[in-house]
């Protein structure tokens, strides 16, 4: 048991709140500042910079870096993000949080025949969104 005491303001639970009831989006601190700012929290980008780090340390969330092009993302850490994968939409930017049996037996492949192990949380499929996709097939 962590003898170490956790610390929760009214500010921090709601942040945490927003994440738990996000459905395993992957959220950006400005996505986040954004929704609560709309629902009138009286809250700072900072402070909400602050209360995510702290969920992080603490592994009530989990912050997910794609690449040095995307802000990090956040989300709650209720799900099993040892089979969590990502896609990042070349043209929007978009993040795309993919659970997917396919992809183990692809991973099982390349850890069996070539000897590779992935790293699911850190593996990123880049291509086209469906919306982008729709864009561009219209014109």
């Amino acid at each position: 048991m962590n003898s170490k005491k956790i610390y929760r303001t009214a500010q921090k639970e709601t942040v945490l709140d927003y994440l738990k009831n996000s459905n395993g989006e992957h959220l950006t601190v400005k996505d986040i500042y954004e929704h609560l700012k709309a629902n009138n929290e009286k809250i700072g980008l900072t402070t909400v910079y602050r209360h995510l780090e702290s969920l992080v340390k603490e592994g009530t969330v989990v912050k997910s870096i794609i690449d040095e092009n995307t802000p990090a993302c956040y989300e709650y850490a209720d799900c099993d993000h040892s089979q969590c994968y990502h896609c990042k939409c070349i043209r929007c930017g978009k993040l795309i949080h993919l659970h997917c049996d396919e992809i183990t037996s692809l991973e099982n492949h390349i850890s069996n025949d070539h000897h590779f192990t992935i790293v699911p949380k850190m593996t990123v499929f880049y291509g086209i969104c469906e919306e982008c996709m729709a864009k561009e097939n219209a014109l």
